[in-house]
């Protein structure tokens, strides 16, 4: 994995203070099917959704998480792809636009904090270029590969309203929308 990461779009995670962790909707839940809409500026409420999204993503032991996925329909991402053995190294974009993709595709597993245990193969353009409005609100671009490559354009897609289910068959997409579906009823009927 390799990116060029400009600007304050990293920051370390000691600079989070009072998040909340805030619910993580499950699908089939409407609003993750909408399209969110831009943000003016990245605002002092644009900078406590981050943190929140941040920490909810912690709490959750994910690795990308949309606005969307908890209620809010605005574009806002973030991400972190550090290993377990480094640091972390949050991405925290508004706005973000894919002005590129690699016509090279990889095929891989991926999940979703909204499809709780659901896992299929997703094809991804191996290497993307992004642009998007950092923490200070200023625009930046970066190139990605790999699992951070993959990580932005699985966000993104919430933002389009589009689940990593819709990339697959419609019979692989509906098997694992019934267990979904048989999942949440176990836990429904263990309350």
């Amino acid at each position: 994995m390799s990116a060029v990461v400009v600007g304050s779009a990293v920051l370390n995670h000691d600079r989070f203070s009072l998040m909340t962790v805030r619910p993580i909707l499950i699908a089939p839940h409407p609003d993750l099917k909408r399209h969110a809409e831009p943000v003016a500026e990245v605002n002092a409420d644009v900078l406590r959704l981050m943190d929140d999204m941040l920490e909810s993503m912690y709490a959750a032991n994910g690795i990308g998480l949309a606005a969307p996925q908890v209620g809010v329909l605005n574009r806002v991402i973030v991400i972190d792809v550090a290993r377990p053995d480094e640091p972390p190294a949050p991405l925290c974009l508004a706005n973000p636009e894919i002005l590129w993709q690699s016509p090279e595709t990889v095929l891989a597993e991926e999940g979703c904090l909204s499809l709780p245990d659901q896992f299929a193969d997703v094809v991804r353009s191996e290497r993307i270029r992004l642009r998007f409005v950092d923490r200070d609100n200023r625009s930046q671009e970066i190139e990605a590969t790999g699992l951070l490559a993959r990580c932005i354009q699985h966000e993104v897609d919430h933002l389009e309203g589009t689940l990593f289910v819709d990339h697959v068959s419609a019979l692989k997409r509906n098997i694992i929308l019934r267990r979904l579906a048989k999942s949440r009823r176990h836990v429904a009927a263990a309350e």
